[in-house]
């Protein structure tokens, strides 16, 4: 069995956190893992910026009920499915993600949580688990499936190591120029002909 892992914010929907900056006038919240590979040291980070402006999750969510995914990511989602099984795999929280979800037709997502007091304001965040995009990946193929996974930042390439075969999507040069032994492709049609020539490619479990 088949299966396509893919990330969510840069592949399927817009950076979350860079949308919210640009709504608030925030630009110390545009970082990300494009910037910062270190996840936790990024999200104490955001953390600290949220409290100093006194901004919490009902912000947050008011930001996200106004996106939308990416021009093509619900087609290209819809089609994916027609012949492989597919899992989100993203370092995003469920607190954020439920509209977005919804707007791309309910696909699975594992990601992680976030803990908010009663005024709604942002005390903690909690991992399912450490590189838990990698450590997905590892499990799927336990249990012999087959994995190509597609992501575009520094905290997609565990997992795309970890896959059968590993796809970049639109990342910035920088990743690119650190991680050449995966194909890079801007499009979701670049993206979606690279995924069927990835499981050609790689050999199905007996």
């Amino acid at each position: 069995m088949q299966i396509v892992c893919l990330d969510l914010e840069g592949v399927l929907v817009p950076e979350i956190w860079i949308e919210f900056a640009t709504r608030t006038g925030i630009p110390e919240l545009r970082r990300t893992t494009r910037d910062e590979p270190d996840y936790d040291k990024l999200m104490k980070y955001r953390l600290g910026i949220l409290a100093e402006h006194r901004l919490g999750l009902p912000d947050i969510q008011q930001v996200i009920a106004a996106m939308g995914p990416m021009p093509g990511a619900r087609a290209f989602l819809d089609a994916l499915r027609e012949r492989y099984q597919l899992i989100i795999l993203s370092d995003t929280f469920y607190e954020f993600a439920e509209p977005l979800m919804r707007q791309l037709g309910w696909p699975t997502l594992f990601c992680h949580h976030l803990e908010s007091d009663a005024s709604g304001r942002l005390v903690n965040y909690h991992l399912r688990m450490p590189d838990q995009k990698r450590e997905a990946v590892k499990r799927l193929k336990e249990l012999r499936f087959t994995v190509v996974a597609a992501g575009d930042s520094y905290n997609d390439t565990a997992m795309l190591g970890e896959a059968d075969a590993g796809i970049l999507f639109h990342p910035p040069e920088k990743v690119s120029r650190e991680f050449p032994q995966y194909p890079v492709t801007m499009s979701y049609d670049e993206l979606r002909d690279e995924i069927d020539r990835a499981f050609e490619r790689v050999k199905q479990p007996d």
